[in-house]
Formats: structure tokens, sequence, C-alpha cells
């Protein structure tokens, strides 16, 4: 299988750390709607793929989770691929999934390293975080699927809502995925286009969060804003006409469509913070750039 040579273009991208106002933060997400609204179905299709596959795995037991959270940093390039692809104008494929594994020996090993540490300390946060809430949350999430609406349910939600040992394993979680995210949010495109070994992406990903913090603030900010916005929009026009009871139902493609642009955001994110001026539909500062030093 041929891959698109558009998205090849990239593949030897001389990277650049370059400096980001913190008002970008708000364009990556509007370039990525803007992006989404041009092929829909396939970045959809693309992210429905990994969904799709996540779930076969999940029905392995123990080693098909593992396996489900070493896959993120691949889903986040391949998303990223996807997106380079439909900003060209072609399609975004699920056959993008195979790049990764059809690659060079070198590049293929140090993105299968990346995936090993995160899944390995993704499965550390989740048991420390478990041991925390003592199973609080498995039993809130048991709860909610039920779907019962009555008294005694209402009652046993706000007993696992107002438990310290529910909020102090949430707080957890979000506290060590946040700064977990921090090294490993660039490596993989790192790898894939910049050829860094893997503690050389590890070390550029987290320095070029911390030099464009403010954008990144701006970014999450603004999609904070966004769920918030979309969770209360869809939640008052429902229920202006009459049809609550239909919020389950829309919360999947709605929380699917999200999920979607933000992993097309990330492309956005990645290219002007790291890119040359060569990527289409990308514009970037022309501030002189820092070249990208490797950990001593």
């Amino acid at each position: 299988m041929r891959w698109p040579n558009e998205v090849g273009k990239m593949e030897r991208m001389k990277l650049i750390l370059k400096p980001v106002e913190p008002r970008q933060g708000l364009q990556w997400v509007l370039q990525a709607w803007r992006v989404f609204a041009r092929q829909p179905l396939g970045l959809a299709g693309l992210f429905g793929t990994f969904l799709f596959l996540a779930l076969v795995l999940m029905l392995v037991p123990v080693v098909g989770g593992v396996v489900v959270l070493a896959a993120v940093p691949l889903l986040g390039l391949v998303m990223m691929m996807g997106t380079a692809a439909a900003v060209r104008g072609q399609r975004a494929l699920p056959g993008l999934y195979l790049a990764p594994f059809r690659t060079d020996a070198l590049r293929r090993s140090r993105l299968l390293t990346l995936c090993a540490v995160y899944g390995l300390l993704s499965l550390l946060v989740l048991l420390l975080a478990d041991s925390i809430d003592n199973g609080k949350l498995n039993e809130l999430q048991e709860l909610m699927a039920a779907g019962r609406d009555d008294a005694r349910t209402r009652e046993e939600l706000q007993r696992l809502l107002a438990d310290p040992q529910l909020l102090g394993g949430l707080y957890t979680r979000l506290a060590l995925t946040a700064l977990l995210s921090v090294p490993f949010w660039h490596a993989p495109a790192l790898v894939w286009w910049g050829q860094q070994s893997a503690a050389q992406a590890l070390f550029s990903s987290t320095l070029a969060i911390w030099r464009s913090k403010g954008a990144f603030v701006m970014f999450a900010a603004t999609w904070v804003s966004v769920l918030a916005a979309t969770g209360l929009g869809l939640g008052l026009v429902l229920q202006a006409l009459g049809l609550s009871g239909l919020m389950g139902a829309m919360a999947m493609p709605l929380g699917l469509t999200l999920s979607v642009v933000f992993y097309a955001s990330l492309y956005f994110m990645f290219v002007q913070t790291f890119g040359t001026g060569d990527a289409p539909g990308v514009r970037t500062d022309e501030d002189a750039p820092d070249e990208i030093s490797p950990p001593a």
C-alpha cells in the first residue's frame, strides 16, 4: 500500500523550536474545527477505527487494557497524519495505522519505546489512584452505567460524589495524567517527522510545552469552554424541546466529534511549534527560532 505523498513530505522535516504567542492556543482549536468540516467522515472514521480496535483488545483480560493504554501515543500520531492529509485535500484512511509499523526499524523501535513507557507509567497512575479511592470510581461508573433513575440511585450517587476517597482518586488521576502528558505531547511526532530518539523527543516536547505555556493554557481553557458550552447548550435545547431523555443518546456522537477535533488540533500545535513553514494551511511566526538540543 502506498501512502499519500503529501504526508510523506514531512518525514524529514528539520525541526526548530519557534516562539508561540498565547493567542495561538485559540487558533489551534479553530483550525482543527475548519479541517474537520472539510473531512468529517474521514477523520471520524480514523478515530473510530482506534475505538473499535480498543474494544476488541479490551476483551483480552489485563493485557488488552495495558496495550490500549500503550497505544495512545500512536493514536495521536496517526490522527496528526490524517489531519495533515486532510489539510492537503487527501483522504484520511484507516490504513495510516499501519504506517508506524512499515517505517524503518530504528524509527519503529523508538515509537514502540515511547508506547511502552507511556503504557507502563499510565498503568502505575491508575493503580495509585485506585489505591487512593479504594474502588469508589468503579462503583460510580457501574451505578451510572445501570441507567436507573430512582430515589435510591440518586442517594447512592450523592453519597459517592461526596466521598473524600473518590475525590482524592480523581484529583490524583487528573494531576498525574496531566504531568505525564507533557513529555509525551509532541514526542511521537518528533520521532516520526524529526527522527529524534525517544529520550530526545521527550525532552523536546517538555521544553516546547514550557516555552509555549501561554498558548498551551489558552488551548486548554478554550477546550474547557467548548466542553462546558456544548454540554450546557445541548441540555437546554433538549429540555426546551421536551426531549431531555435523549441526552444520553446524544452524548456519544457529541463526545466522538469533540475527541476527533481535539486530536486534529494536535497537528496544528506541532507544526506551529516546530514547523519550518512548509506545512500547508498553517501560518507560523517569522521570529528567529532556536535549534532543539538533546538532553545532556
